[in-house]
């Protein structure tokens, strides 16, 4: 299964490639993505959540969203399994 591309963002929006849906702020993983409610958990992503993904061999990294989605549509063409959580106001 592969991870899907991210078609698109401009401010307020985001379109994944083979999804109908589009996004304010969105979760992406190896075949799917899904609307990510940002009052889940906040914008910032937890040191603990960081440690745990490191803990368990994931590589992680926390960028600013429009170099964020440059690196997770690099990672996905050459066929990496990466996914990734996203706000596209900030």
């Amino acid at each position: 299964m592969s991870s899907p591309e991210i078609a698109s963002l401009s401010w307020g929006q985001m379109m994944v490639k083979g999804c109908s849906t589009t996004y304010k702020d969105c979760k992406v993983w190896p075949g799917g993505s899904r609307t990510w409610d940002w009052r889940e958990t906040g914008t910032n992503v937890p040191a603990s959540t960081v440690d745990y993904l490191k803990k368990n061999g994931i590589d992680v990294l926390v960028l600013q969203t429009e170099k964020a989605v440059k690196e997770y549509n690099a990672l996905a063409a050459q066929g990496v399994k990466v996914g990734g959580v996203f706000h596209s106001t900030c």
